[in-house]
């Protein structure tokens, strides 16, 4: 197939969502497919290769043909939607609830109603669009299991807490993270912090290790030396970073909150435990895995099974490649 990710009005940057799509157009096309990515501006992302075409798009004719065009975010679907017909169908991927471009009015009446097929990544943005009077097809992006495994590093004289430190979005909740680690740390003495972000430095004193924009083998050593990982994101689709910490076999404590992206892959106490969507609940599941080893243990056995279930990058892409065969037609 001919496939086009429209990436206009949104562009490619050093964040999960570019890295998503990158390594999606990379997997798309290593299956045979004829893959190009159309942008309004430069490529700015740099942690990984991209090996499809990045065409800056300064007139229409520009666009190459293709069997369907894929808006990436909210602000690509206008320009989805007007792409000459020779483009194929027009898909919409929505990866996000995206609420920081406007209000949940603005998202249902401005982008869910424009016309197109709907593909989403997670089960809480399908109920999420259901809620609204919209139908979608659950497309997750797979992940990397050749670079994430356990090195067999945990043991039990140091318990550590991981969380991801974030300041652009307060929804990622790093200040949870950050509380939940002073309750604990002040309550028991072999508690540490560890955290990884986007900045450069982190100058916290309840944070005993920081890592900067950690390439993968780096996330591996990472995730291998967490024994609890702390995820009290309340705005996300599929949430990614809990994925890659239990296929180290590490354990999750994530929220209900509606949008947590954490409903796909956690069963509360299976494969990790999933907390009343508040901080009393959250700090509650945290000790509790404290104090059990041997839960910790078994659920991140659990976890990394569970995460491998939903399948690597190429298998997702296969489902996608077959989907859009499928409405091509129709």
């Amino acid at each position: 197939m001919r496939i086009i990710f429209d990436l206009r009005n949104v562009g490619l940057g050093n964040n999960g969502g570019s890295l998503t799509l990158i390594k999606s157009a990379n997997a798309l096309q290593e299956l045979g497919n004829e893959v190009y990515m159309i942008d309004s501006m430069k490529n700015q992302h740099t942690w990984t290769v991209l090996k499809v075409p990045h065409i800056v798009i300064r007139k229409e004719k520009q666009i190459p043909d293709s069997d369907a065009i894929i808006a990436t975010g909210y602000k690509s679907v206008g320009t989805t939607v007007n792409a000459p017909s020779r483009c194929g169908i027009k898909v919409h991927w929505l990866r996000a609830w995206e609420l920081w471009q406007g209000s949940e009015n603005w998202i249902v009446k401005k982008v869910l109603t424009q016309p197109t097929l709907k593909i989403v990544n997670s089960i809480c943005l399908q109920n999420k669009l259901k809620q609204h009077g919209f139908e979608s097809h659950i497309i997750r992006p797979g992940n990397d299991f050749e670079d994430l495994y356990p090195t067999g590093n945990r043991d039990n004289k140091t318990v550590v807490l991981g969380g991801l430190y974030h300041t652009r979005h307060t929804t990622k909740r790093s200040d949870w993270v950050l509380k939940v680690g002073m309750v604990l740390k002040n309550k028991y003495n072999n508690i540490r912090l560890h955290m990884f972000g986007a900045n450069k430095n982190l100058n916290n004193l309840i944070v005993d290790k920081y890592v900067s924009q950690p390439n993968i083998s780096q996330k591996n050593k990472f995730f291998n030396e967490v024994d609890i990982f702390l995820s009290p994101t309340c705005l996300e689709g599929l949430h990614i970073v809990p994925q890659e910490a239990m296929l180290t076999e590490c354990s999750v404590v994530s929220t209900n909150a509606e949008m947590s992206g954490t409903q796909d892959y956690i069963i509360h106490g299976v494969t990790g435990y999933m907390s009343e969507n508040n901080l009393k609940s959250f700090t509650h599941y945290v000790e509790l895995l404290y104090n059990k080893p041997d839960m910790r243990k078994h659920m991140g056995e659990n976890a990394r099974v569970k995460i491998r279930t939903l399948g690597n990058r190429k298998e997702n892409m296969q489902k996608l490649a077959a989907f859009l065969e499928q409405k091509k037609g129709v």
